[in-house]
């Protein structure tokens, strides 16, 4: 094997899936992760997140468009802490999922129940922004 493929980090595949092109999503997987991880608020989940600024704004935004409260984001360690035992545990795993954002990913650093739903919500976060477009671009279509 050559020496190049051995020195590659882990970090750069998703299950098989294409390298991540995002830099500053590669240099958040590689940093210290105290220091990169952010906080997902969405309804009654605290969810531990590793990524870079535009790929979490960007999960962030598609997950709110499941929630009728909002989803917010902090880069701070939230007041009362993560109530879920798993998820406080869930960064000292070494078994963390990649969810592909566009050309980055996002970690989420939680029990794999709250990553189950935590995929569930930006997947339907997808579909219905997916749905949104469609109806906007039939409307503005239909209208001129």
């Amino acid at each position: 094997m050559p020496a190049a493929d051995r020195q590659r980090p882990r970090s750069d595949f998703t299950d098989g899936q294409p390298p991540i092109r995002c830099d500053e999503c590669r240099s958040a997987l590689r940093s210290d992760r105290q220091q990169a991880v952010s906080f997902l608020l969405l309804d009654q989940l605290t969810i531990p997140v590793l990524s870079c600024d535009d790929h979490l704004e960007r999960f962030t935004s598609i997950c709110g468009l499941t929630t009728e409260a909002t989803a917010d984001l902090l880069h701070h360690r939230p007041a009362g802490g993560i109530t879920c035992p798993g998820c406080r545990l869930a960064p000292s795993s070494s078994t963390q999922h990649m969810i592909p954002v566009q050309e980055g990913i996002l970690v989420p650093m939680a029990c794999p129940e709250h990553q189950s739903k935590i995929v569930q919500r930006f997947q339907t976060g997808l579909q219905t922004k997916q749905q949104l477009s469609v109806s906007l671009g039939t409307t503005t279509n239909g209208s001129l």
